[in-house]
């Protein structure tokens, strides 16, 4: 277990185990989710992308493209 102290301004000091398991470095972003009652900070990089694969999901096979031909053949 990793613990950190809020300031008064209100910021915390990412312990570096938990920014190596997350991903970040200085300058990066996290976000903050509620999930079952806990709040959880993850990479919102990770998170962006994600959300984007799930978007795009299935939907190769919905547009019938089977391999890279067929993508390249659409230009």
């Amino acid at each position: 277990m990793n613990l950190a102290k809020v300031s008064a301004n209100g910021q915390v000091t990412v312990p570096v185990e938990i920014r190596k398991k997350l991903g970040v470095k200085d300058g990066d972003k996290v976000i903050f989710i509620e999930e079952n009652g806990r709040i959880v900070m993850e990479n919102s990089v990770r998170v962006a992308l994600k959300d984007a694969q799930a978007a795009f999901r299935g939907e190769a096979e919905r547009l019938g493209l089977k391999d890279e031909d067929d993508v390249t053949s659409l230009s």
